[in-house]
């Protein structure tokens, strides 16, 4: 199984991170992303999957990272590779979030706070890359 994130970032550089209305990790913080569609490329799922949570429309994406990660839904456990990239959108006053899935969003620079209440590691190890924090074990 495959899935995307977006880092989106506005003008200011803050980064756009998402509060999950559902499980797994309802309540916590994330980035706009979801999983692979058979038949349908990454860089084709990152554009729906943002466009479907946020309703901002992609229009440049940048390879950033991969990371393994579990998704336990219901309590069953699935093996996923998570792919990041970082994008540029159209217009950022176009953004309403999708309510079933999402519950808040934040313009920010990622805190500890942020970062230690993120629904899946694979995020928060894509954010600390990104912000240059991460050091591979």
């Amino acid at each position: 199984m495959a899935a995307v994130g977006g880092l989106v970032t506005n003008a200011a550089g803050k980064l756009l991170l998402v509060r999950r209305a559902r499980d797994p990790g309802k309540g916590k913080w994330g980035l706009p992303g979801g999983f692979v569609d058979r038949g349908e490329s990454v860089e084709q799922a990152l554009e729906r999957e943002i466009l479907e949570e946020t309703q901002l429309v992609v229009t440049n994406s940048k390879y950033l990272m991969t990371h393994p990660n579990s998704y336990n839904y219901q309590g069953v456990v699935a093996p996923v590779i998570d792919l990041f990239y970082t994008c540029r959108v159209e217009s950022l006053g176009d953004l309403e979030l999708a309510k079933e899935e999402l519950e808040h969003f934040e313009w920010t620079d990622p805190t500890p706070d942020h970062l230690n209440n993120m629904a899946f590691d694979s995020n928060r190890i894509a954010i600390e890359f990104w912000m240059g924090l991460y050091q591979n074990p």
